[in-house]
C-alpha cells in the first residue's frame, strides 16, 4: 500500500494512490485543498478539518481518510 499522510491543524489526511480512482470528487469539493497537479497535490492548510472531512467522507473510493485530533 502506498499511503501517504498529510498532517494539518485538527486533521490528517490519509490517501492510498493504489485505490484511488482518481474521480476529482475531492478536486471538484475543495479545489484550495486538493489540487492534483500540484506536488503535494494536497495543500492542508488551506482547509479546515470540518471542510476535508466533509469532502473525504463522499470520496468512492475511500482512497482518502483522515483521522481528527
Amino acid at each position: 500500500m502506498a499511503q501517504r499522510d498529510y498532517e494539518g491543524e485538527g486533521i490528517t489526511i490519509h490517501w492510498n494512490s493504489d485505490i484511488c480512482q482518481h474521480s476529482g470528487i475531492c478536486a471538484r469539493g475543495l479545489a484550495s485543498v486538493f489540487q492534483p497537479k500540484e506536488r503535494p497535490w494536497i495543500k492542508i492548510e488551506n482547509g479546515t478539518a470540518q471542510e476535508i472531512s466533509a469532502v473525504i467522507d463522499q470520496c468512492p473510493s475511500k482512497a482518502l481518510a483522515y483521522t481528527l485530533k
